[in-house]
């Protein structure tokens, strides 16, 4: 147990990963989890926490109540949003500036699914799933009882069930298709693309309404190879690297050293069954260019 007065630096620094997660987990996007996390940092900086046993516990209670209160407001929000609604993608690996609390609740494909949930159902999932907090102090956090808390945690889990048991290629394997599907819309090859894509692949794309995209999911592989193709065309990139996102590979495409869109895939048996493409600028914006 950890008994402390004052926060210092460096308790806060080896918190902060968690705090971080937990917000990003139950908000979706990077920038609003890095406001609750300041704003946890400068709570705990000026509050006196002497009585405080376990510090982890108490940051992450703090961070999960006020994304809480955040995730709740910005609900009429994203239900306004133009077209689909992706996560924005946190960079991990090697070229991450800060550490980041993983694990498999903060792929892409969990948030997508995750932001289906009630805001409550999302944070009792992530304090009990992620945290292995009670369901007592999850009742603190949501101001109910701790059957009411266990009960969102069990439908949930229900829900997102279905990501946990998609087979799950390897990230040497997503990595070449990726730079197979890349070359491949590259040099219009539609033979080679719809190849790469499962029959009943799924394609989403998210452009808040800043950028052309798709307004609706759109399935089928020759559908999704032809829509590639013509986004080749029409916004001409010139670069193109892999990264890591959310512990996954990931291709980021650039035109004049501007990041212009991010896929994410999910392949099975060597094709891809989910494509999803980012193309918001504003949820781009914090990757960096080249």
């Amino acid at each position: 147990m950890e008994l402390v007065g004052a926060l210092t630096e460096a308790n806060w620094e080896s918190h902060r990963p968690a705090v971080f997660g937990a917000a990003y987990r139950i908000l979706g996007t990077v920038a609003e989890a890095e406001d609750v996390t300041q704003e946890v940092w400068l709570r705990a900086a000026a509050a006196d926490l002497s009585a405080v046993r376990d510090l982890r516990a108490w940051l992450v209670t703090l961070a999960a109540r006020t994304s809480y209160n955040v995730l709740k407001s910005a609900r009429v929000r994203r239900e306004s949003y133009v077209g689909p609604w992706l996560p924005e993608p946190l960079l991990t690996g090697p070229d991450a500036a800060a550490q980041v609390l993983m694990d498999e609740s903060v792929t892409i494909a969990m948030l997508v699914v995750m932001e289906r949930l009630t805001p409550a159902e999302r944070v009792a999932l992530v304090l009990h799933d992620v945290f292995d907090f009670p369901f007592g102090r999850i009742a603190e956090v949501l101001g109910g009882t701790p059957a009411a808390g266990r009960k969102l945690a069990s439908r949930a889990r229900a829900r997102v069930a279905e990501v946990k048991e998609r087979p799950r290629a390897s990230r040497a394997e997503t990595e070449r298709v990726l730079k197979a599907f890349k070359a491949a819309a590259d040099a219009g090859d539609m033979a080679a693309l719809v190849g790469l894509l499962h029959p009943e692949a799924v394609y989403v794309a998210d452009g808040g309404g800043k950028v052309t995209a798709a307004r609706r999911p759109v399935q089928g592989a020759e559908t999704i190879a032809l829509l590639a193709v013509r986004q080749i065309e029409i916004r001409r990139p010139d670069a193109f690297q892999l990264i890591e996102v959310n512990g996954h590979p990931a291709l980021a495409t650039y035109r004049g050293g501007e990041l212009v869109w991010l896929d994410t895939v999910e392949v099975a048996d060597g094709r891809i069954t989910a494509f999803r493409r980012l193309v918001n600028p504003e949820k781009l914006a914090h990757l960096g260019h080249i």
